[in-house]
């Protein structure tokens, strides 16, 4: 994919491909036979739908980065470096009835789930017509079965719980069919940070006793706001974490897409046949701040060659250079990146024009605040 120099990580611009990262990229969702049967399987179009949903959300930050910079707006919560911990696990749910719960750093999953981008670019701007009315960037909607995200992080866990629990009680089938093989399922990401929260443990415990088919992430990129993991978890990973709730769980490589996507199709299958819910944990690191404003201070909590080292392990770039391997051609990997900017670009447009004419009145300040 190209490079953006003005807003792309350094370790990114100057990207070229690690032999040996390239070869682990491919084996390791081989290392575990039912991923392996599931990567096997997929087709050059499907392989093609995750590479342009990882563009996509790549396009998206750097589109708000840029608005950043040239004050657009005046802060953005990125995912760059964490595209495949969103992209892999919302292709392996059913849009049409499942549903998901991203934090702000996974709004890719908001377009992989059908939400087109304008209306998140517009989110970000605050207009009228954007999917909250002008109210916050926290954007999502449920005509997307995208649940918006909740600015105390931790919160989505108990409200995805309950979504789980009435897709449970509710059933898809006949009478006395309790959907079972046809459930929906209910899916959020948690990070690392967010597994501290009171109300993640209440949600996780109370999933786990009423075994509803619910999927948590726990996202692990290495940091809470500006708190190394070392310094607020002294385990050091989160593999143990699902045991300690009595449910099932399993680790992905948050940088492999075929990895999130086979883990998390896994954890659907279960959730399906009422064996639910499942948590997983993805291995990642965010190359950047907490927002836009603070991408100094992420730098310096982090040794230089952290950066480096997992700039190496680009989600995309290791991707690309996989798909090559499998006989893609260039051709068709510029065709699709290519289609991707044409609607990230008419996605912008679309927003600032809304942006000129669809400033939200006044009055609305007070509409959908209390339920009647």
């Amino acid at each position: 994919m190209k490079r953006y120099p003005a807003y792309d990580p350094p370790e990114y611009v100057s990207w070229t491909p690690d032999p040996a990262l390239v070869r682990t990229f491919a084996e390791t969702p081989r290392k575990d036979p039912e991923r392996r049967r599931l990567v096997d399987a997929l087709d050059e179009a499907f392989l093609l739908k995750l590479y342009a949903g990882l563009l996509r959300t790549r396009l998206h930050d750097v589109t708000l980065k840029r608005w950043v910079r040239t004050g657009v707006i005046s802060k953005a919560w990125l995912g760059t470096g964490e595209e495949a911990a969103t992209v892999g696990p919302v292709h392996a749910l059913d849009p049409a009835r499942d549903v998901v719960a991203p934090m702000i750093r996974n709004a890719g999953a908001c377009a992989e789930m059908g939400m087109p981008v304008a209306a998140s670019f517009r989110s970000y701007l605050a207009t009228a017509d954007s999917p909250s009315g002008g109210r916050d960037l926290h954007h999502g909607s449920m005509t997307w079965n995208v649940l918006q995200p909740i600015s105390h992080v931790g919160d989505m866990v108990p409200v995805i719980v309950g979504i789980a629990l009435a897709a449970k009680l509710r059933g898809t089938g006949g009478p006395g069919d309790r959907g079972i093989g046809n459930t929906p399922v209910a899916l959020t990401w948690v990070g690392d940070g967010s597994t501290k929260a009171g109300v993640s443990h209440e949600g996780f415990n109370f999933a786990a006793v009423q075994r509803v088919p619910a999927i948590f992430i726990v996202q692990n990129n290495q940091v809470a706001l500006g708190t190394r993991l070392e310094q607020h978890h002294l385990p050091g990973g989160f593999e143990e974490l699902p045991s300690s709730y009595g449910i099932a769980g399993a680790v992905f490589d948050g940088n492999n897409v075929l990895d999130a996507w086979a883990a998390t199709k896994l954890a659907v299958d279960r959730c399906r046949a009422a064996e639910g819910p499942v948590m997983l944990v993805a291995n990642t690191f965010r190359m950047g701040g907490h927002a836009t404003h603070d991408e100094r201070e992420a730098r310096e909590t982090f040794p230089a060659e952290w950066f480096v080292g997992w700039g190496k392990k680009d989600p995309i770039g290791l991707f690309e250079e996989h798909l090559k391997a499998l006989g893609v051609g260039n051709r068709e990997l510029a065709d699709v990146e290519a289609r991707v900017e044409t609607e990230i670009l008419a996605a912008e447009a679309e927003a600032l024009a809304s942006r000129e004419k669809s400033v939200p009145p006044g009055p609305s300040a007070l509409e959908g605040v209390y339920a009647s």
